[in-house]
């Protein structure tokens, strides 16, 4: 019982007892008998016991219904690659992208949520989750030293997004809501990625793809100065939209970007969520109803009857 309960309890028997002791004192008085008097006593010591039960909200009774758990499977991969440390998308591409991937976990946090990191070679940053604070910091935790700087290539992400999608057989309906989010500045040197995004297609999964940076190219920070090539030119890193469209395009996705001056991520979460989510998850729980009203329902019949029917505290 709560602090209210206790207090109504209180205030009853203080009242009552000043109540009894003074219809006793007066019996006594005129030297007449009160036994009467606990008769009054039992009946509304009964209805406040109920009024009491019913406050509590009392809940019983054996009853079963069905929760269902219904979400989608979401698997990032995220370039992690040198040119990520272009600052053309201000603070710099990489450090946008993280900011807004937050934004992703915040807004599928129903959903699973993987996270997979490339450059060259592909690497499982985060396995399938609900867990948005793991997410988060995964995400914070992200940096260009975390991958082989050695270029960037589609396919090892993909395959291994696909490959965990596929073998993770949690879901008990049939049809198919996982999805592949590509996140990169569209320089592919790889020469696998139209097989993998063949394979991506044929098993129905949803490939979007997410470009940063611009057009215009921006410089890689490195230590004082920026990063050169062999022949000491300061390297220039440009936006390859072009790759990622024709990726998205192959598999049935989307497109979308993040530039100096445009942003398409809500877009993007907003194409997701129109992907209907599919049944992970059904099962019987017990459950009882709040059954206050029965208790009320008697309290108040007994107040009726000590309303209704008057008994002689005193006979004189």
């Amino acid at each position: 019982m709560g602090t209210t309960e206790w207090i109504f309890i209180a205030l009853f028997a203080v009242l009552y007892m000043v109540y009894l002791f003074r219809i006793i004192r007066i019996a006594r008085s005129l030297n007449t008998h009160y036994s009467t008097v606990f008769i009054k006593v039992f009946l509304r010591s009964v209805v406040f016991v109920l009024l009491i039960i019913a406050l509590l909200g009392p809940s019983f009774g054996a009853a079963k219904r069905e929760v269902q758990s219904i979400g989608k499977d979401i698997m990032i991969c995220v370039d992690l690659s040198k040119s990520m440390d272009a600052f053309d998308v201000t603070p710099t591409r990489l450090e946008k992208v993280k900011y807004e991937m937050k934004k992703i976990v915040q807004a599928f946090n129903s959903d699973r949520i993987g996270i997979i990191i490339f450059s060259s070679e592909a690497f499982m940053q985060c396995p399938l989750t609900y867990d948005q604070n793991a997410l988060n910091l995964f995400i914070e935790t992200m940096n260009t030293g975390l991958v082989p700087s050695s270029g960037t290539d589609f396919a090892p992400p993909l395959r291994m997004a696909m490959e965990k999608l596929e073998t993770d057989n949690v879901r008990i309906s049939q049809t198919t809501s996982k999805v592949i989010v590509l996140i990169s500045d569209g320089e592919d040197f790889g020469e696998e990625t139209n097989a993998i995004a063949q394979q991506i297609e044929s098993k129905g999964f949803k490939l979007f793809t997410l470009g940063v940076g611009t057009e215009e190219g921006g410089r890689i920070r490195s230590g004082t100065g920026f990063r050169t090539d062999r022949q000491g030119n300061v390297v220039v890193t440009k936006l390859n939209s072009k790759a990622l469209q024709s990726l998205a395009s192959k598999t049935g996705g989307r497109y979308f970007e993040i530039t100096e001056s445009r942003n398409d991520v809500s877009r993007m979460i907003n194409t997701i969520n129109t992907i209907e989510g599919e049944l992970m998850d059904a099962r019987l729980i017990d459950v009882s109803a709040n059954k206050y009203f029965y208790f009320l329902l008697m309290a108040v019949i007994l107040l009726s009857f000590d309303v209704l029917i008057h008994i002689r505290t005193i006979r004189i």
